[in-house]
């Protein structure tokens, strides 16, 4: 039994637009007007902007079997994916275009086959909820996703929502399984539906945090910083910050918003024009002080100082880093809300 194109819109969730092209399903995770600002600012960022991070098909079923069949195609500087299918929490299996490879330490900048993928899951006895985390690297198209003649399907959707900015780690740099990344643990922990508005490479963006998408989050997390302190000035990024949080706050009046400073990174001692590393973090709390639905939460110690934890060896968060990242984050919301 193929699911259709109604039935697929239904039971994905963290999608700003689900739409059919030549054939296949497309979701995608920023709206067309965001999309825009992206192409008018910059074409890397732009094409970044069609990678389903964030995005999952979640629902309920008595099929004891699962086709799922993806299209792939750049969409970030990563060339790995991986689409991670789970049954009541539990994983039942993989598409990716990696696991057949033995991985260098840095696996980064592996080059791995793109295209078209398929896979038929065991999913059990009996009724369970299924989750399928779509890829964060790449863009991927939903082919066909068939099931038992005469399953039961039902969307199912979280409590709460969870509205993600930031940069390549929030967008899910480096980890290999898409249900790693800390954003992606962090909407589990919560029971959130997550909506990842990440973009590898970002800085604060003002214009972004105006465009409201058509939610009403319970949860803002804002992640940036690292990359305004290595590449921009004082100046620009104090102004950015500063109108970043003042149109999110306007935006989102009743969401609780946190405001994450930059975690560790192996160079933060080098010379940036910026200056001291740390002049983020005080800048992030100055300016989150200033709106009450906004809280700081200190992130250099989230991910411990040890390039093993980090897929590149300084800077991004491999599986394991991610999963410091998320307990420790996680930590830091509950006593806060």
């Amino acid at each position: 039994m193929k699911l259709n194109f109604d039935t697929v819109k239904e039971i994905a969730t963290g999608a700003a637009v689900v739409k059919e092209e030549n054939g296949n399903i497309v979701l995608n995770r920023f709206t067309a007007a965001q999309e825009e600002l992206y192409r008018l600012r910059d074409k890397d960022l732009y094409t970044k902007t069609f990678s389903t991070a964030g995005i999952r098909l979640r629902f309920e079923t008595d099929s004891k079997k699962m086709f799922l069949k993806i299209k792939v195609s750049v969409s970030s500087s990563r060339k790995y994916f991986s689409v991670d299918v789970f049954a009541d929490g539990k994983p039942v299996g993989y598409i990716d275009n990696y696991s057949h490879m033995e991985l260098p330490v840095d696996y980064t900048t592996i080059n791995c086959d793109l295209g078209e993928f398929s896979k038929e899951f065991s999913l059990g006895e009996g009724t369970k909820n299924i989750c399928i985390y779509m890829p964060w690297s790449v863009k991927a198209e939903i082919c066909e996703i068939s099931l038992d003649d005469n399953a039961a399907v039902k969307a199912v959707k979280p409590k709460k929502k969870l509205l993600a900015f930031g940069d390549s780690i929030t967008h899910g740099y480096d980890a290999l399984r898409s249900s790693n990344r800390y954003a992606a643990r962090l909407a589990d922990m919560l029971d959130a539906e997550e909506f990842n508005k990440a973009i590898g490479a970002e800085i604060f963006f003002p214009g972004l945090a105006a465009e409201k998408d058509g939610i009403n989050p319970d949860y803002i997390t804002v992640a940036y910083g690292t990359n305004d302190w290595s590449k921009t000035d004082e100046e620009t990024f104090m102004r950015n910050c500063s109108e970043f949080y003042s149109n999110l706050a306007s935006a989102y009046p009743e969401s609780k918003i946190f405001a994450i400073t930059p975690i560790w990174r192996k160079d933060l001692n080098d010379y940036r024009p910026m200056g001291d590393f740390f002049k983020v973090e005080r800048f992030i709390k100055s300016v989150a002080a200033e709106h009450k639905n906004i809280t700081a939460i200190t992130g250099i110690d989230f991910v411990p100082h040890d390039e093993k934890y980090y897929a590149d060896l300084r800077l991004h968060p491999n599986d394991k880093g991610f999963e410091f990242y998320a307990d420790a984050l996680y930590k830091e919301i509950k006593e806060k809300i």
